[in-house]
């Protein structure tokens, strides 16, 4: 029995602990700034890109290493049979030979045409080059989930509409049956109150799963789990849609030294340059210090082991150099393939810099545009609402068909339609060129 209380306590402890897990997921309200900080953190894209940065400056640490010394030791044990070289005293003997061989080498490259100082500036820049590469997956990150929250918030808001238009379409079914039934309107009148009543549903069902459709890509941008809620924060009706006056040009500059990508594509020329003179060392010489320390025991000696590494003690101490004639043209192939790769690091950063200007001068007229069509629509939607009422004034009257009542729904739904798709492009847009020119983004 007092097994039994033992587990039910266990599994009650764990059925709270996951209500209350549940509990505090599904209260948690996402703001934009709360999106873009956990996705900033979680995406893998982001933190593909971070490790890319991390490899860097491993690679970057490995280089300055390659201009230290290196140190190796060895040790082997030899068994020789018949006329051979004793391996310790390099005498010709007629016997077994057991002997054993201890060592210690190293060597340190003093001169190798600059290619390791070169090899580790070109590094540092690979540091530079991919913190900047990460920076921008992270804003490219910030840009998607600007543009899937303010879709989600666009659609979220479109179910609104739709069910609104429902509950009226349907308000409009049971005054139609009403007249029908006091043989004021026709079986007909009746029936496209009905079919509009379907198409609203219809409508509410669409918008519904265009939402959820959104939500799905926010968790994915999130990296969140599909079986967690997420509940976004709406926007603030009273802040002011209408943007200031914008400079086109003051916008451009700032796109131009802010954004990470055209300082990436600038570094990576400096990266292929330091490509060139890389390779151009390979037609100096190299000049190695190496040194040694060795030891052996051969069994032919009487001395004692200990005796014999004693007086086989050896050291060594050369210079190698290392003079390049001909390598069949490969330090030649590879020069040309560094200049190359210059040019092409130029035209990659003219392209680059066209994209950001495209980007910047797309965002900035549609951003014009927004704001000219977000006054048009307001002025519309006020215009189609109020002659939406007063068409089921005339309808409750009996003085308008249900064709005539339908044109003016489907007319203010347009307009609502306009209105808010208008009122997320201007949002948008204006974010958009904020971002560009290195401001927070903020709803």
């Amino acid at each position: 029995m007092k097994q039994y209380i033992i587990i039910a306590s266990i599994l009650f402890a764990h059925f709270a602990f996951a209500q209350d897990v549940e509990t505090n997921t599904a209260s948690k309200i996402w703001s934009l700034e709360d999106c873009i900080s956990y996705a900033i953190e979680n995406n893998i894209t982001v933190k593909d890109a971070d490790l890319n940065t991390s490899i860097s400056e491993v690679n970057y640490n490995k280089a300055k290493s390659a201009k230290l010394p290196n140190l190796f030791g060895s040790a082997s044990q030899n068994f020789s049979s018949g006329t051979s070289i004793d391996p310790i005293t390099s005498d010709y003997v007629s016997d077994q030979i057991h002997s054993t061989n201890l060592g210690i080498n190293s060597s340190v490259t003093l001169f190798q045409g600059n290619q390791l100082s070169n090899q580790v500036k070109q590094n540092q820049l690979l540091i530079e080059q991919n913190s900047l590469l990460a920076q921008e997956a992270k804003n490219n990150i910030v840009i998607s989930i600007l543009e899937t929250y303010l879709q989600t918030l666009y659609t979220k808001e479109g179910i609104s509409i739709a069910e609104n238009n429902l509950i009226a379409s349907e308000k409009e079914v049971l005054r139609a049956k009403s007249r029908l039934d006091a043989g004021t309107i026709a079986l007909s009148d009746y029936t496209e109150a009905q079919s509009q009543a379907a198409t609203n549903k219809y409508n509410v069902i669409t918008a519904k799963n265009d939402y959820e459709l959104n939500i799905i890509n926010l968790k994915q941008l999130l990296e969140l789990s599909p079986l967690e809620d997420l509940t976004i924060e709406t926007v603030d009706e009273n802040q002011d849609l209408i943007n200031p006056e914008l400079n086109k040009e003051a916008i451009y500059t700032n796109a131009l030294s802010y954004l990470p990508e055209v300082e990436a594509s600038k570094t990576n020329i400096l990266v292929n340059e330091k490509e060139l003179e890389i390779a151009k060392g390979g037609y100096l010489p190299t000049l190695a210090l190496t040194g040694s320390l060795g030891s052996g025991y051969t069994s032919i000696s009487d001395n004692t082991f200990t005796d014999q590494l004693d007086v086989n003690f050896n050291q060594r101490l050369g210079l190698s150099l290392n003079i390049p004639i001909f390598n069949r043209n490969q330090t030649k192939s590879a020069v040309q393939t560094a200049a190359f790769n210059i040019e092409k690091a130029e035209i990659q950063k003219q392209t680059i810099e066209k994209e950001v200007i495209k980007k910047v001068e797309t965002a900035y007229q549609n951003a014009l545009s927004s704001q000219e069509q977000l006054v048009a629509a307001e002025v519309s939607q006020d215009a189609a609402e109020q002659s939406y009422n007063l068409a089921q004034k005339k309808y409750e009257l009996g003085d308008l068909s249900t064709t005539d009542l339908v044109i003016s729904q489907n007319t203010f739904t347009n307009a609502q339609q306009n209105y808010l798709q208008s009122k997320y492009l201007n949002i948008l847009y204006h974010q958009l060129l904020q971002f560009y020119q290195g401001n927070d983004i903020k709803l």
